[in-house]
């Protein structure tokens, strides 16, 4: 079993050149969650989650995978 979601923060967040403390400010959070959460040790709370979702103009399923779905071929 794993504890916190995979998930296409890091890579998102290379397109476009953040570093993580980057996105930290965007973001209102430290740049110690934003690697916990691309290192997949924490999950973000469901308001930091939308944030990040309106952030990348994506869906919350589209950077996060809590593993029920397995349409991985988009």
């Amino acid at each position: 079993m794993t504890d916190a979601m995979n998930n296409k923060l890091k890579v998102l967040r290379a397109m476009r050149n953040w570093s993580q403390a980057e996105l930290a400010d965007r973001l209102d959070v430290s740049r110690q969650a934003v690697n916990a959460i691309e290192t997949g040790k924490y999950d973000p709370s469901l308001p930091l989650a939308f944030k990040l979702a309106r952030l990348f103009e994506m869906k919350i399923e589209e950077i996060f995978d809590d593993g029920e779905g397995h349409d991985h071929g988009k």
